[in-house]
């Protein structure tokens, strides 16, 4: 019996998604609730593996069990077994071929930026400190550039697996509300440090030491030396996972259901 869940988590003190021997681990962390809750060695596999210090409000994970249980019993328990930074939203039984990175369409990332001299305390584990003013124009102009399918080798992290660097991004857009500014890019796939690498180089962007038409150029450079610096873990937020339910809404409006509504959202 195969399950889906929506997850949620604080990636601050975790070394990323994925297990590793020598780092503290989401999915170590999942897999030894699931283990005590059930009794069984499920191996649990996520829609993203998210980097060391990456945060996920919609992480999409999945498991196999030999043995019957209810959603609802796998939500409880699994929230009672898991430390207060993850949280498990919802479970739901799916086929047995379903695969949460397979089956995706597309994922939906936030990047968040608080641009004021001194950083709020409430916002520290969840953003990057920029300190000198950004211009939210000259971002916006730059990220509406990378919109399509493109070779995005300039952003793609030395040591990324990726059999090749073609992307569609379906939508790229930097808003801010008040002192914090985002950017939310949802593409069909993304390459290692993508959107990291883009957005340390937005905000060069922003802050006017890069001209606000140069993403054409280093999209055609294919050199990652070109492009900006890879910007903090602590901004990047996966937002959303989109599967097969999202077919037949117009480009429009499946932007405008992940858009976030208000700051609070944010």
């Amino acid at each position: 019996m195969r399950f889906k869940l929506v997850i949620e988590y604080d990636g601050t003190e975790y070394h990323g998604w994925q297990m590793q021997p020598n780092g503290r681990s989401i999915q170590a962390v999942l897999q030894q609730a699931v283990h005590q809750l059930t009794g069984e060695a499920a191996s649990v596999v996520a829609a993203g593996r998210t980097d060391a210090g990456v945060h996920a409000r919609g992480q999409v994970i999945s498991f196999a069990l030999a043995r019957p249980v209810a959603a609802e019993t796998l939500v409880r328990g699994l929230n009672a077994l898991t430390p207060p930074d993850i949280c498990i939203n919802n479970a739901e039984p799916v086929a047995d071929d379903f695969h949460p990175r397979r089956a995706a369409r597309s994922r939906v990332y936030v990047y968040r930026i608080w641009n004021r001299r001194w950083l709020s305390p409430f916002w520290r584990r969840y953003v990057w400190h920029v300190r000198y003013p950004l211009d939210d124009e000259r971002m916006r102009m730059g990220a509406a550039q990378l919109l399509g399918e493109h070779d995005f080798s300039s952003f793609q992290a030395a040591g990324c697996q990726a059999r090749h660097a073609v992307r569609r991004v379906l939508w790229s857009e930097v808003e801010r509300y008040g002192e914090l500014l985002t950017y939310t890019i949802e593409a069909t796939g993304f390459l290692r440090h993508m959107v990291r690498n883009i957005a340390g180089t937005l905000v060069e962007i922003g802050a006017g030491s890069r001209p606000a038409d140069a993403i054409p150029q280093l999209l055609a450079a294919r050199d990652r030396t070109q492009a900006g610096p890879t910007a903090p873990a602590s901004g990047l937020c996966l937002a959303e996972v989109k599967y097969g339910e999202n077919r037949g809404q117009t480009t429009e409006d499946r932007l405008q259901r992940s858009k976030p509504k208000h700051r609070s959202d944010v």
